[in-house]
Parts: structure tokens; C-alpha cells; sequence
């Protein structure tokens, strides 16, 4: 029966892919390139997963995965249970990927904008970035944007969510993080395929957060862990600080570039702030190692600028989630400009 399932799982996959070509036969080699390692890293991914009471159950897994699996479990369920999640075959398979990431996303900016390089696609529309299976791959686009002028910011990413179109598997990238990191990414992964507003991704990275936010405290308070909870609360509160440096750095490049100044000398004002920013950041060990530029911080705010408007929302709702869901899947019709708290931030 399980072999079954994912035989059809697998069809379903080469169904949809096969589709997905066919739409972009008539696009440009490099497109064609693209979406044929798109495609072939989905399909390799899919046909590793294996269910996860096979896995568990398999004499040759270890016991600290087992145990890691079955805490999965355990989340995967509260999310639909308690948090009003998509309850499908999202996170109850495994597939162990034997790479430290699933894929490599390359964002970029021009030298003196923060608004970042779109890339189009016929599923999730225009988003500020591009995957990619291979790290090589990766590499060679993002040499590719910064020989154009751009800045660049090339991460490695443990997990990305398929929007319901599949059942996408824990990965072996992010099952051995921390409890709280892994119910936190579950919970965002899943909030996805609850929503998503198609070439949004400020709004729906923005929503994502704030439901993994709300989700990961609700889950260890229901779960008795009061310490994790108060390092749950201290870490966030080090993290809006984070994020308000960032924004105040932001906010002085968007003036500096709005200037007439001559590209050299706009260039050394740049420079000045980057390097002021990354000292503020170097007092942290966290964040230490970051490299400030135009496409990290356009990175960042994607995923931060619009949270504390959905958490607001949140709140008006009496922290019930499913008046918050109606609500702003309400606004999410509405023009981008025409939502309210919710309206699209400056870039």
C-alpha cells in the first residue's frame, strides 16, 4: 500500500512537471535551463520520501533520528489540530537529502536601490529570488548578477514549501534542528499553503512569520515548556532589535540613494553606512558573520516588514486564528496598495 502511494505521488509529480514544461517550451534557453533543474531536483527530492511510520519503524534508522521524527510528528498534527493548518500529507513522509541544504537562493539589488531583482514564474509569480538545486548552479548566477553591477546575497536553504501542490517530505536539512526551529519552520511552511498571494512575497513571508510566531508560542505552552518559552520571548525580543537596525540602516541608504550625489561619492556614503552596520551587527555572535549590502537587507525585509500589521490583526481578533485567517485572506484580494495595515511597505 505505501509503495502504491508513492507511485502515485511520484505520477501526480511527473503529471504536473510535465505541464509545468510544456508551458515554457516557448521561452529562452537559459528559462529552459532553469526549469529543467528545477524539475529534475523536485522529482529527485520526491522519490526519496518515504513515509514517516516506514522510517520510523526501519531497524537501520537511528534512534535520535527516530526520536526526531516522531517530535515532527507530533508538531506536524498540532499544526492542523490547533493552529488551523492544512491538514494533508505535507510533513508526515522523510527524505533524507545527504546535502546540508535542499536548495541555494540568490538574491540581488542594484548598486543604489533596495527594491530586489524579481524572477518570474508561472506557479508562484514574480518573487525576489532564485533557487537553486545545485550550489554550482547557484554560484554561477550569482556571479552572473554581480558582473551586471548587483549586489548579491547567496544562502543556503533547509526548506521550501510547494504550495499544496505536492506533499512536501521533512527534510533531513531541517529535522535535527532545535524543537523550537523545527515547529517554527513547519508552522511557516504550512501557513504557505494556507495562503499565498501570487507575486506577494512580502505579504506572504510577512503572514508566514506571524503565524510560525503565534504558533510556536501556543505550542509550548500547550506543551509545558515554560523555559523554552521565556528563551522563546528573549530570543524574539533579540530579534525585532535585529531587525530595527536593519531598518534604520535601510531607511538611511533610501535617502542617500534618493539623492543627486555622483556615483562615487553616493558609492562611499554607501560604503560608510554598510561597514557602521556591520559593526552594530558584530557585538552579536548571531550575526556576526553577515555581509551587509543592498540584497541582504532587501532579503530581510521581506520577510519582517509587514509582520507586526498581521500581528496586530491577530490581536484585534482576539488571537483567534480562524477570524484572522478570513481576514486576511479578505485583504489578500484586494490590490496590493488597497489593504490597509496590510498595504504594500516601501522597498
Amino acid at each position: 500500500m505505501e509503495n502504491s502511494r508513492r507511485l502515485i505521488s511520484l505520477r501526480a509529480l511527473l503529471r504536473q512537471t510535465a505541464a509545468l514544461a510544456a508551458a515554457v517550451l516557448l521561452t529562452g534557453c537559459e528559462t529552459l535551463s532553469y526549469y529543467a533543474q528545477a524539475v529534475g531536483g523536485q522529482i529527485s527530492l520526491m522519490a526519496r520520501a518515504q513515509p514517516l511510520e516506514t522510517v520510523i519503524a526501519d531497524a537501520a534508522t537511528t534512534a535520535d533520528l527516530r526520536v526526531r521524527l516522531e517530535l515532527a510528528r507530533s508538531i506536524r498534527d498540532y499544526a492542523s489540530r490547533e493552529l488551523m493548518l492544512p491538514d494533508n500529507g505535507s510533513y508526515r513522509s522523510y527524505a533524507d537529502l545527504e546535502r546540508p541544504y535542499v536548495v541555494w537562493n540568490v538574491v540581488a539589488a542594484p548598486e543604489f536601490s533596495l527594491s530586489p531583482v524579481e524572477s518570474c514564474f508561472p506557479v508562484a509569480g514574480c518573487v525576489p529570488y532564485r533557487g537553486f538545486f545545485a550550489r554550482e548552479d547557484a554560484e554561477r548566477y550569482a556571479q552572473g548578477l554581480r558582473i551586471a553591477g548587483n549586489d548579491v546575497e547567496l544562502r543556503g536553504v533547509p526548506a521550501y514549501s510547494t504550495l499544496g501542490r505536492f506533499d512536501d517530505p521533512l527534510l533531513s536539512t531541517f529535522i535535527r534542528f532545535p524543537d523550537v526551529e523545527l515547529a517554527r519552520l513547519i508552522f511557516h511552511e504550512l501557513a504557505h499553503q494556507l495562503l499565498y498571494v501570487k507575486g506577494d512575497a512580502t505579504f506572504n513571508e510577512s503572514f508566514a512569520v506571524a503565524v510560525e510566531r503565534s504558533g510556536v508560542r501556543r505550542w509550548l505552552a500547550a506543551t509545558g515548556r515554560s523555559s523554552a518559552l521565556q528563551l522563546f520571548f528573549d530570543a524574539q525580543d533579540q530579534n525585532r532589535r535585529f531587525f530595527e537596525e536593519l531598518e534604520r540602516s535601510r531607511a538611511r541608504l533610501r535617502s542617500i540613494y534618493a539623492t543627486q550625489l555622483p556615483p562615487e561619492a553616493m558609492r562611499e556614503r554607501k560604503r560608510a553606512e554598510l561597514a557602521a552596520l556591520k559593526q552594530a551587527l558584530s557585538s552579536n555572535p548571531r550575526f556576526r558573520s553577515l555581509e551587509p549590502n543592498n540584497a541582504l537587507l532587501a532579503s530581510y525585509a521581506t520577510y519582517t516588514q509587514l509582520v507586526p500589521a498581521f500581528e496586530k490583526l491577530l490581536e484585534e481578533e482576539g488571537g483567534d486564528l480562524g477570524k484572522f485567517y478570513s481576514r486576511v485572506k479578505a485583504l489578500s484580494a484586494s490590490e496590493p496598495s488597497s489593504r490597509g495595515p496590510l498595504s504594500a511597505p516601501i522597498p
